[in-house]
């Protein structure tokens, strides 16, 4: 149990929710370099994909604010939850607007928004998609760009698990043993 204990200690520092967050803002830098330097236009599924990871990049910014309180830090876990979760889902179903193309399952041509966050009026450099979701116009070692993106959101979920497991490190240890 010392990793799981020492998973536990680290979550509770400031250091682990900033690697995070430094991730995160390296995955949506290289988003806006495959935009604006590569050329590659992103679609509805893409700018959406975009939104979840600033999900985790809020989540965290929560678990910065006191990491070491619980009640922050529970806060930041299910917000990352959530939104790598939801990420997941979205990943998922581009990749299947690519590898399983049907006129009768196709992404939407602008995006949905809800009326008090148009995100695409208000970064249209970020959040306006011009792409089609169903064209692969990027592969490294043979994975597509939202493919890439389940291993990432996957990847997050797994380390989220971890983390999840070691809350509760100091509850086990505290239980009288028999």
């Amino acid at each position: 149990m010392t990793w799981l204990s020492s998973l536990h200690a680290f979550s509770q520092k400031r250091a682990s929710w900033l690697l995070l967050l430094l991730l995160i803002v390296f995955f949506e830098l290289s988003a806006l370099y495959f935009q604006h330097v590569m050329l590659l236009a992103p679609c509805v599924m893409c700018v959406y994909e975009r939104v979840a990871m600033l999900g985790i990049a809020i989540a965290a910014l929560i678990g910065l604010i006191k990491p070491s309180n619980k009640w922050i830090r529970w806060g930041g876990l299910l917000a990352w939850g959530y939104t790598a979760f939801r990420g997941l889902q979205l990943a998922l179903e581009h990749v299947g607007y690519q590898f399983n193309p049907s006129p009768f399952a196709t992404c939407d041509i602008f995006p949905k928004f809800p009326s008090w966050a148009p995100l695409n009026q208000w970064a249209p450099w970020m959040f306006e998609p011009t792409g089609d979701c169903s064209k692969i116009v990027w592969q490294f070692l043979t994975l597509s760009m939202p493919q890439w993106l389940v291993v990432i959101f996957s990847v997050n979920l797994v380390i989220l698990a971890l983390v999840f497991l070691a809350q509760f490190v100091p509850l086990i240890q505290k239980s009288p043993r028999k």
